[in-house]
């Protein structure tokens, strides 16, 4: 090789199947199809960047490499991003499991004070440092299993200074684990017990304290440093947040330049999808109980619709998002764990895929973009994450497959034999 080739850190050869899920926007319809798939494919890595991807003896005859990784055959992918998680709190929710399996429906364990009001007070009563250790080990567990991006909530502190706690250790996180993590202000998750019946009294801390409060925060985080997105989300729900309450709420946190998202459909249907089509949300979330005319509303938007099998898995229900009339309407569709304590305690991207093509009739293509590149679009990260194209982040899986369908074919176990993320080879 000329001594003049450019020289590169890794070069990844011989991939079975390099699954670029390459596009220039979220992908729709026929596109969700399309994995970008490359027989006998390479990756060039320089800086933690992705500066090349082909075929695996043109770019071996194109660069010099300081490192080489055979992948012998196997499948070379992006790294899943989680588009909605819960994964910072204190405690768990086993109880409640038990209490579900007798028969009580979620909102019953609310009505009781469980749910996320039981979070709550575990949260109030940690520290940060409980928090980030308690959270560490559910991020390692995710960044094995292949997650290599996640956007993380707040919302289990529901006061300002517990929420203030919150994002806290999801910047300390950020800093310190490996995974990338992008927050999100729920203040909105609930009504703490201290305002019970008087939700609007709620909804007022809300936008006239929390909000700004979490704003301040975030211009003097790191976060705002290197130019991560900020989001504030509500919960849209009947018994939560009405759909004036939720546009007060989305209004106040994109006057402190906070992107709209929004928890939608859940249980009922409040008009939720219109909103966050109207604020220009980055993304709507849940969305079990949509009617036609709302997903029509939402596949002729930018809003991404992000739905969350493992929560009706986890809940026992045999009703999940129609993920298939979304697709086929044109919308942008994404897949997240949600993981979190109560609705759905569940790490795996692979397991939410096997789950998604069951039950809401995903092909392991159409799982596999929804996991990957339409969830980084929504949360704000398309154009850095979530497929293999030149000027993106070499946040990239080896599997122990040679055929990726075996993503949502298999389920179970963990598929995932390497973690490279940013260019450094972080699990082998």
């Amino acid at each position: 090789m000329p001594s003049s080739s450019p020289l590169i850190d890794l070069l990844i050869t011989h991939a079975g199947q390099l699954v670029t899920c390459a596009s220039d926007g979220p992908k729709r319809r026929e596109a969700m199809r399309d994995v970008g798939l490359i027989v006998d494919g390479a990756v060039a890595i320089r800086d933690g960047i992705i500066i090349d991807a082909g075929e695996s003896a043109a770019l071996a005859a194109r660069y010099r490499a300081r490192q080489t990784l055979d992948a012998r055959g196997r499948v070379v992918m992006p790294g899943f991003v989680d588009a909605h998680t819960h994964v910072v709190y204190a405690g768990d929710r086993v109880n409640e499991f038990e209490m579900r399996i007798q028969g009580a429906t979620y909102m019953e364990i609310m009505a009781a004070g469980g749910g996320i009001v039981s979070t709550m007070q575990a949260v109030r009563e940690a520290s940060v440092d409980q928090l980030v250790d308690e959270t560490r080990k559910r991020l390692d567990a995710m960044l094995a299993l292949g997650t290599t991006t996640v956007e993380v909530k707040t919302g289990y502190g529901l006061s300002v200074e517990a929420e203030i706690k919150l994002l806290e250790a999801i910047a300390r996180l950020d800093q310190t684990h490996p995974a990338t993590l992008v927050p999100t202000f729920l203040g909105a998750h609930a009504v703490p017990p201290e305002f019970k019946g008087r939700t609007d009294d709620y909804v007022d801390l809300v936008v006239k304290e929390m909000i700004p409060a979490a704003a301040a925060w975030f211009e003097t985080s790191h976060f705002a440093r290197e130019g991560t997105p900020f989001f504030c989300d509500v919960f849209c729900e009947a018994g939560v947040f009405d759909a004036a309450q939720s546009r007060r709420v989305l209004e106040a946190g994109r006057a402190h330049g906070m992107i709209p998202k929004l928890h939608a459909d859940e249980f009922e249907n409040l008009g939720g999808v219109t909103l966050a089509v109207e604020m220009g949300a980055a993304s709507v979330d849940h969305l079990d109980v949509t009617p036609a005319e709302e997903i029509a509303r939402l596949a002729a938007s930018n809003t991404v619709g992000v739905v969350i099998p493992a929560v009706n898995f986890n809940l026992g229900s045999c009703h999940f998002a129609d993920a298939r009339a979304l697709i086929d309407a044109g919308a942008a569709l994404a897949l997240a764990t949600d993981i979190n304590p109560g609705s759905a305690p569940c790490p795996s991207m692979p397991m939410v895929m096997a789950i998604a093509a069951r039950y809401q009739r995903l092909l392991p293509a159409e799982a596999l973009n929804a996991a990957t590149l339409n969830a980084a679009y929504a949360v704000g990260l398309g154009d850095a994450v979530g497929s293999i194209q030149p000027g993106k982040r070499a946040d990239i899986l080896i599997l122990d497959a040679d055929d990726y369908r075996h993503l949502a074919y298999e389920f179970g176990a963990n598929p995932v034999a390497a973690v490279i993320k940013a260019g450094q080879i972080l699990r082998l």
